[in-house]
């Protein structure tokens, strides 16, 4: 990122820290931050609608690197912030979009180029009348004051805002106020909530976009890039407080918008089908509420996912319900922007409560681990699995089992289960009975062993490959013993020890075994492996000796 220093970061070693300035004084939200190319140098800017005090000190502000560049005056409350292509002339630099108050301030090349103001709404009837008499000086302010109180409760259309702000004063300020604007005709105007971009006709990065805007009225316009006009108005049943916009205006479009009411709403064109009811896949409890959000866009890697800025003075990214990475920041963050920034596609801006300004870059070599570290189910519990369409010959094997022979068929898999059972516990019974098992029972010391015997006698030799199955936790203390007809045979070492065991080696006990007797049969011997100073057996096996040649570990 040129003219930004770098330094390493402490955050899990995927970010690197560039800039950190806590005095920037930048009060902002997301919605009023966003980078672009505004110069044709192939460096991106940032751009922030900076809030000020809150009633003034509103400015547009463009930084390139950690240099503030340009700064405007803005004379309303800024909500938000876009760049965008409204036309086809090159060289191709895109113009910015301001929303503030009723309009939309549109600049090019970082200077006022347009101003767009939202229509006008209805004004109500009484409310104009009321107005009218007290130009005619028919009523005094106090009476105004019932009169405009009377009307807001029951009035179905709003009050205009100079009547909501003479609602608002004092007595003892009523009648300058109503001297001031009585002469002046009633006008009721909305204000911009959000704004986004939509694209024209072509969904390339440089297309040109319409302007999506959503307003106080509870109505989204669609305006034209060029000509400033209302291409489209959809209404919705509350106020939008953000928007998600894809598609093209031309083609198919369609924009998701999270109103004041709690609900989510998707716009499409009028002769498009209804769009189904939304379904919740998932849902996450985060450690502290939501500050602010934004996405995460990486096309060279192919990587989205979503960062959000919590009240606990951290930035943590989640890519559907799995967490990522989590970032320390020394304040609380009130907006974020992820995106190219000077020559660095991987930037991570930041705004703290307190006015600072944090910039982070993405390590080239971060790997981001999509395993979900929540405790619940596992991540593949929810995808959803592609069930075929039922075909005819499943329809009837279904009414087969469940009208004409359901009770017979249930008898019947009972009948072969309670058979399997029966057999499997014989089987283990008689297991343990024999000790036959060469795996050990034990969970805290799981041990291996099989068996080699070489030689044609009457002296045999005896290899145990005994081997440590754990994943990292060593065996010691072992030994092995041996328990067999002492008129048959002799073992040369009848008690062995055993070194320490690493898991996953195998470990060869040796020993030979001579045959002693000259009647030409053969008897088992058995193997016990053991903790010192412990009856109990660990492992244990029967090896059955050969008269000449061969060996069967059971």
């Amino acid at each position: 990122l040129n003219h930004i220093p770098i330094f390493c970061s402490g955050d899990g070693g995927k970010w690197l820290d560039a800039h950190y300035d806590p005095m920037a004084g930048l009060y902002t939200f997301s919605s009023c931050v966003d980078l672009a190319e505004l110069s044709g140098d192939g460096e991106s800017r940032l751009l922030v609608g900076d809030l000020g005090s809150g009633s003034a000190g509103m400015k547009l502000k463009v930084y390139r690197g950690t240099s503030l560049t340009s700064e405007s005056t803005l004379l309303d409350l800024p909500s938000g912030v876009v760049a965008f292509f409204m036309d086809l002339h090159e060289p191709r630099i895109p113009a910015v979009a301001v929303a503030s108050g009723p309009c939309i301030y549109v600049y090019k090349n970082l200077r006022p180029y347009f101003k767009f103001t939202l229509p006008s709404l209805q004004v109500n009837t009484l409310e104009q009348d009321v107005w009218q008499q007290v130009r005619e000086g028919q009523i005094d302010p106090l009476t105004l004051k019932e009169m405009l109180e009377s009307i807001r409760r029951k009035a179905d259309v709003p009050l205009s805002m100079r009547s909501l702000r003479f609602l608002s004063l004092d007595p003892d300020e009523m009648d300058d106020y109503v001297q001031l604007h009585k002469q002046q005709p009633i006008r009721r105007q909305t204000v911009i909530t959000c704004i986004s971009t939509l694209k024209k006709s072509t969904a390339d990065d440089d297309g040109v976009s319409c302007l999506v805007i959503g307003t106080e009225s509870c109505d989204v316009y669609v305006l034209d890039p060029e000509a400033f006009i209302i291409l489209s108005k959809m209404s919705l049943p509350a106020a939008p407080s953000f928007m998600d916009v894809t598609g093209q205006f031309d083609v198919e479009f369609r924009i998701t918008v999270a109103c004041r009411n709690g609900n989510i709403y998707i716009l499409r064109r009028p002769k498009e089908e209804n769009s189904p009811l939304g379904k919740r896949l998932w849902r996450t409890v985060l450690a502290a509420p939501i500050t602010t959000m934004a996405a995460m866009d990486l096309p060279t890697r192919g990587f989205q996912a979503v960062l959000l800025g919590l009240a606990n003075c951290e930035v943590q990214l989640y890519r559907d319900k799995n967490l990522l990475s989590t970032i320390k920041t020394p304040d609380v963050v009130t907006s974020i922007c992820f995106g190219r920034y000077g020559r660095e596609d991987g930037t991570l801006i930041m705004t703290t409560r307190a006015g600072g300004l944090i910039v982070k870059i993405l390590k080239r070599t971060a790997v981001f681990d999509d395993r979900d570290g929540a405790p619940g189910p596992p991540q593949a519990q929810s995808i959803r699995l592609n069930v075929p369409k039922k075909t005819k010959l499943y329809v009837d094997q279904t009414l087969r089992v469940s009208g004409e022979s359901g009770a017979a068929m249930h008898r019947a898999f009972q009948m072969d289960l309670s058979r399997l059972r029966l057999a499997a516990a014989k089987a283990y019974v008689k297991a343990l009975e024999s000790s036959l098992t060469p795996v050990s029972s034990s969970l805290s010391e799981p041990l291996k062993m099989n068996a080699v015997v070489q030689g044609l006698g009457p002296t045999f030799k005896l290899t145990l490959n005994v081997q440590n199955t754990a994943a990292c936790r060593p065996v010691m203390n072992l030994a092995v013993s041996f328990l067999y007809d002492e008129s048959l045979y002799r073992v040369k070492n009848p008690f062995l020890r055993i070194p320490l065991l690493v898991p996953g080696l195998i470990y060869p006990i040796q020993t030979f075994v001579e045959c002693t007797s000259d009647k030409g049969i053969a008897d088992i011997i058995k193997v016990f492996v053991l903790h010192e100073g412990r009856s109990s057996p660990l492992l244990t096996a029967h090896i059955n000796m050969p008269v000449s040649e061969g060996l069967t570990l059971n």
